[in-house]
């Protein structure tokens, strides 16, 4: 017997995810992944005729909760700009039907948050004090959301291309976190940086980790255009790599596959990822080198916020 999902669109998710512990809900996942209670597949991109574009498929399991879905996520070739938009599908593992279908603009900027805040909480130094973000948009901001109160910071910079200009972000900016200063430039706001996390729509590198002053950790997200990278792929070699989950970030992001094709990286050399710090099967590193964290975005990010969702939608 049939039913029908219920439909969430973006301004009732958003208002939603307001009432859960998105970066607790992250670290379950991430914990049911390590001991075998969810499965994540690779993503799944298939590219449109004649360049038109394409769409990647974010897959994920989650059998505590008796649930699984999938992000389906579009990348559409306009005169203007590319069109990205994504939607959740949530199914039953118990009865087979549909329960959700969410619109998953609010639910992609929050896990993508909350994933390298969980991240930062695991990697970052605790005695870590000087914050930088390069980036300005919702993600960014949520960046900052999510990671202002995860140690005793005494210096927030954040750098964005003609941000002075833009009253209105700084706004929204200040009144997420009011100590937030807005560098003059990307050098100014990474010098003696404890932690930088890019958080930019760039298809091509924001910043050279050889260049900064001393040892730090950068979190990289990046976006859905082809082999997009945020730091230059032979930067990898020289930095203690981690990653959100080596069973599949390493055949999507692409600073990982031009390093592995043209400067002899391999992916081996990632020492853990997200399960693996969660569960406590590696360490916290040290900061001898630049510490490197890398995320794609996993469909079990976004089923785990559409599960905790569900509920509170009725």
């Amino acid at each position: 017997m049939s039913s029908t999902p219920l439909v969430i669109a973006q301004a009732q998710a958003r208002e939603l995810l307001a009432r859960v512990d998105v970066p607790q809900i992250l670290r379950k996942l991430f914990r049911d992944l390590a001991a075998g209670q969810a499965v994540q597949p690779a993503q799944q991109l298939v590219e449109f005729p004649q360049g038109a574009g394409d769409f990647i498929n974010y897959l994920g399991v989650l059998a505590e909760d008796g649930v699984y879905g999938i992000k389906t996520s579009p990348y559409i070739v306009r005169e203007q700009s590319p069109l990205v938009s994504a939607w959740t599908l949530l199914m039953s593992m118990h009865t087979g039907q549909p329960l959700l279908l969410c619109d998953a603009g609010e639910l992609t900027t929050a896990r993508t948050a909350a994933t390298t805040a969980v991240a930062v909480d695991a990697l970052a130094p605790q005695q870590a004090t000087r914050l930088a973000i390069i980036g300005r948009g919702k993600v960014a901001q949520a960046h900052l959301y999510y990671v202002r109160g995860l140690r005793d910071w005494q210096s927030i910079s954040l750098y964005s291309p003609n941000l002075a200009d833009d009253a209105e972000t700084i706004a929204l900016l200040k009144a997420i976190e009011p100590r937030v200063n807005i560098a003059s430039s990307r050098e100014t706001a990474v010098a003696d940086a404890d932690v930088i996390m890019l958080c930019t729509s760039s298809a091509g590198p924001v910043i050279d980790p050889a260049e900064l002053s001393k040892p730090a950790l950068i979190t990289s997200i990046s976006t859905n255009a082809p082999h997009a990278h945020e730091v230059p792929p032979h930067s990898l070699k020289d930095m203690q790599v981690f990653c959100d989950y080596r069973l599949t970030t390493p055949g999507s992001a692409g600073e990982m596959l031009i390093a592995s094709e043209q400067h002899g990286w391999n992916p081996t050399a990632i020492l853990g990822d997200l399960p693996d710090l969660i569960s406590g099967k590696v360490q916290r590193p040290d900061y001898e080198r630049h510490v490197f964290f890398r995320s794609i975005g996993l469909g079990l990010e976004d089923i785990a916020l559409a599960n905790a969702i569900y509920p509170l939608a009725h």
